[in-house]
Formats: structure tokens, C-alpha cells, sequence
């Protein structure tokens, strides 16, 4: 978070509070997508109304991290690293609270999908989050050690996490061709699935600027993608 000391000691202990309310914003990101993901697999509608509830914790940090980041631009004039490593940390804030947000999506559909009756492809939706909490993790790790091979690794993981969100939708479709009265369970199962993998995409962006904050330059190669689902043709069997 902080890679030299200042004369001014105060200024240190600015910085590692920044740092400390992101990983604040990003721990409570992460356990907000794992109770909503719970929320889908134990169909818990309590469980799935309290991750709502609880989006409102995040956006409060988000505004706290930002007047505190601010405050500091206009107190330090800050210059080179330190310029970096505040900027950063307001772009960061920025996309955990997006996270939150698509979180809160994932738990108000498990509420909806818990009235339509029980389908098959739901158990695969808990391994594709289990991928993103991981890479939201490491994230964080990332950040809290200045680790920018770290968050380049998660970076190229999110191509993974598109060909599990790519597998998931033909599945989804073929499983509606298949029986018309799942589609409405199915239905509110792509939009869980699509915003997973949203989250992915704000993750790797997080990443993108761990690697700006350390290396002083962003990532010069165009981010993996495998989203095809724009493009996606389901037959019967699923091709």
C-alpha cells in the first residue's frame, strides 16, 4: 500500500488508513458475493435480504474513503508513488462499490429464483463464484503487499472465469429448449451468472491499477477476454 516513509510521520499513517478502508471496502465486497452466493445455493431468502441491506455498509465506506482520499490531495499535494497510490485507491473504491452492487443483484434474483422450483444448472453457479472470491482475495492480497506480479496473475484469470460463464449460459439455454417450464428459473440464473462475472471484470480492473500503482505505468497488453455469449448459437445438443 505504502513503499517509502516521510518526514512528515503523519502523512505515513494517512496513507496506511487509505489503505487500510480499501481493504476494509474489499473484505466486505467479497463476504457480500459469498453470503448472496450462499443465498442462491441454500435458496436462504433471509440470508439474500440481509446482503441487500448490508450493500448500504460499502457504499458508506465508499463515501468515507473518497473524502479522506480528497482531503489528502488537498493537504499533501502529493507528487510521483504517492500521487499514484491515492489516485488508485479512489479508482478502487470505485469498482468495490460497483462489486457491492452487483453482489446485491445476484442476492435479489436468488430471491426470485427461490420461488420457481429447483433446477439442475444451479449447482454450477457457486463453483464460478468460488472463482471470483478467489481472485477478489488475492486481489486484496495483492494490494496489501505491493505484489504486482500478484495482481497480474489475477488479471489473466479472468479469461477463465469468462469460459465458465460462457459454459454456463449454452447450458442455461439448452436446459430451457429443453423444458419451457424452466425458463424462468433459468432466466433469473443467467442474470446471477452475468453478474458474477461482472465482478470478475471489476476485479481484474483492480488489479489493472495495483500494477499502475506500483509500477508507475498501466498494463501495455489488451485484457484476455472469452465472453461469446453475444455470439452464442445453442442447438438441441447443445452446440
Amino acid at each position: 500500500m505504502t513503499n517509502a516513509s516521510h518526514t512528515v510521520k503523519a502523512y505515513d499513517a494517512d496513507l496506511k488508513k487509505l489503505g487500510t478502508l480499501v481493504v476494509q471496502m474489499g473484505g466486505l465486497a467479497e463476504s457480500q458475493l459469498a453470503a448472496a452466493v450462499e443465498a442462491v445455493a441454500k435458496r436462504d431468502s433471509d440470508l439474500a435480504a440481509d446482503v441487500v441491506k448490508g450493500d448500504a455498509k460499502i457504499d458508506a465506506l465508499r463515501t468515507q474513503l473518497d473524502e479522506f482520499a480528497i482531503n489528502l490531495l488537498a493537504l499533501r499535494q502529493p507528487m510521483a508513488i504517492d500521487l499514484r497510490i491515492i489516485v488508485s485507491a479512489l479508482r478502487i473504491s470505485s469498482e468495490l462499490e460497483r462489486i457491492g452492487d452487483y453482489a446485491k443483484n445476484v442476492a435479489k434474483r436468488a430471491v426470485a429464483l427461490n420461488q420457481a422450483p429447483i433446477v439442475r444448472p444451479v449447482t454450477a453457479v457457486p463453483r464460478m463464484a468460488g472463482l471470483v472470491q478467489a481472485m477478489i482475495k488475492d486481489t486484496l492480497d495483492a494490494y496489501i503487499s505491493d505484489d504486482a506480479a500478484k495482481a497480474d496473475a489475477v488479471w489473466l484469470r479472468d479469461e477463465e472465469v469468462d469460459d465458465m460463464y460462457n459454459s454456463l449460459f449454452r447450458e442455461l439455454l439448452t436446459y430451457m429448449m429443453e423444458d419451457p417450464r424452466s425458463i424462468t428459473a433459468c432466466t433469473h440464473l443467467l442474470f446471477i451468472a452475468k453478474n458474477i462475472e461482472r465482478i470478475g471484470d471489476h476485479t481484474t480492473n483492480i488489479a489493472e491499477l495495483i500494477h499502475y500503482s506500483v509500477k508507475g505505468e498501466m498494463l501495455k497488453e489488451d485484457r484476455p477476454k472469452g465472453d461469446q455469449t453475444s455470439f452464442a448459437v445453442v442447438d438441441k445438443a447443445g452446440a
